[in-house]
């Protein structure tokens, strides 16, 4: 059980603990996806407190409007509420909506990269291999692709 403050939660999350300026993924869509997986995975709960805008901004060494923005989305999805002078927090009912969100934008980018991958050549042994390998790992959201996955992307030649 968490200490209250109006009657909300004052655990805050120790997540988002990194960003990766040099993914694919803009840095306030890298916060919104870890906001949400969190909630989505059950380490979020109703009521849990996020980190101030500040002090997120601050830990991450980011933008105060980066985080901010994320914020806003979040709220405006109905995923998180905020509390003036008091905090900001998970909102009731958002597990769901956030596992629902997230098993359909997994699906749908798992679906077009197993259409890229069999439209490049690879065989359904090769993209289960690749599949597999990526799940073993320990990777890192966001993070470099581990070398040993990398490999398995080696060409081969035809050469016998």
């Amino acid at each position: 059980m968490c200490e209250t403050i109006e009657g909300y939660c004052r655990r805050e999350t120790l997540m988002l603990e990194s960003i990766n300026i040099h993914s694919s993924v803009a840095v306030y869509m890298q916060i919104e996806n870890q906001v949400q997986f969190a909630i989505a995975s059950g380490e979020l709960k109703p009521d849990d407190r996020l980190p101030s805008i500040g002090a997120l901004s601050k830990r991450l060494g980011i933008n105060l409007n980066t985080v901010a923005k994320s914020y806003r989305d979040l709220e405006v999805r109905g995923l998180i509420y905020t509390r003036r002078g008091v905090g900001v927090f998970v909102e009731k009912g958002a597990r769901a909506k956030c596992r629902e969100e997230c098993g359909k934008r997994i699906v749908d980018r798992l679906h077009e990269v197993v259409a890229e991958a069999t439209a490049a050549g690879m065989s359904a042994a090769e993209i289960k291999k690749t599949c597999n390998a990526s799940y073993s790992s320990d990777g890192v959201l966001y993070g470099e692709v581990p070398k040993a996955i990398l490999a398995l992307a080696k060409a081969k030649s035809g050469k016998k």
